[in-house]
């Protein structure tokens, strides 16, 4: 049998969208209040998506506490009441998007998890912003 598990999380987290080869004035125009030199943040909701077989001998496509787990050390500890710009060895030198934060989350992930589960991660940075990638 084929199925889908999810697991929700969340965490807290500043960030300043910025391009520091454009000037003050590039930047501002292209990331408006996000480009805010004192930073922002978002309450990020994350939903974490694993697609595969189901064991016949547990039922379990995974054992969601395993996979909460993991998600805890990779995304939580990691990010969690963070600058993300100033905290994180990722985003000091990679702008600090929901694309690219969604993408990070992702690959960190990935590592942990057996090939045989597709993973899709699904990032919001706001209620009505956000973003999937499938992998």
């Amino acid at each position: 049998m084929r199925i889908s598990v999810f697991r929700k999380a969340h965490f807290n987290a500043a960030h300043r969208l910025h391009v520091p080869e454009w000037t003050d004035d590039r930047n501002k125009e292209v990331f408006g209040l996000c480009n805010s030199p004192n930073y922002h943040g978002h309450n990020y909701e994350l939903i974490v998506k694993l697609t595969g077989e189901v064991d016949p001998v547990t039922g379990f496509l995974m054992d969601l506490k395993e996979l909460k787990q993991i998600i805890y050390e990779e995304v939580e500890l990691r990010f969690d009441h963070k600058n993300l710009n100033l905290d994180t060895e990722t985003f000091k030198t990679l702008n600090p998007t929901a694309e690219n934060i969604c993408y990070t989350i992702w690959e960190l992930l990935r590592e942990r998890l057996d090939d045989r589960l597709e993973l899709s991660v699904r990032l919001f940075e706001t209620p009505r912003n956000f973003v999937e990638y499938p992998g």
